[in-house]
């Protein structure tokens, strides 16, 4: 609910368009956050497109990278 608040308060505040970004586990948040501030706080929000795409993060520890999904979901007021 931090994710909506913090978008519900940016909305208010004049903000046109938000981008969620979120990767790996996150991304379930990242959509959560998005339909409740569709559905349920902001009447007048759509999303406006959705991206996914796979990132190579790096470990520091053992130096070797590995895939990660990411996701943006653009919301437009």
């Amino acid at each position: 609910m931090s994710y909506v608040m913090a978008c519900l308060t940016m909305f208010q505040n004049g903000t046109g368009d938000i981008t969620l970004k979120a990767r790996g586990r996150a991304i379930s948040k990242a959509v959560d956050a998005a339909q409740i501030i569709t559905k349920k706080f902001v009447p007048g929000v759509t999303v406006k497109s959705v991206e996914l795409a796979t990132e190579q993060v790096k470990n520091l520890e053992s130096g070797a990278t590995s895939d990660v999904s990411s996701m943006e979901i653009h919301l437009s007021k």
